[in-house]
């Protein structure tokens, strides 16, 4: 039980935390992965056993028929 009031403490002082950092005038970045990149990240999670040879063969081609 105390263990998890200290989780719960420390998540609620970093929500503040991350709260705090943004400044006013902050500026939002809108950022789109090239193909090669999209490619790059697809084959590492393919690698990492996160997709099935299927499931990447498929959103492989997906990216590619868009371009």
């Amino acid at each position: 039980m105390k263990t998890m009031r200290t989780v719960a403490m420390m998540l609620l002082l970093s929500m503040g935390v991350l709260v705090g950092c943004g400044g006013g005038d902050s500026t939002v970045v809108n950022y789109t992965a090239t193909t090669g990149e999209e490619l790059i990240d697809l084959k590492k999670a393919y690698d990492e056993g996160l997709l099935t040879e299927k499931e990447y063969n498929k959103r492989k081609e997906d990216i590619l028929d868009r371009d």
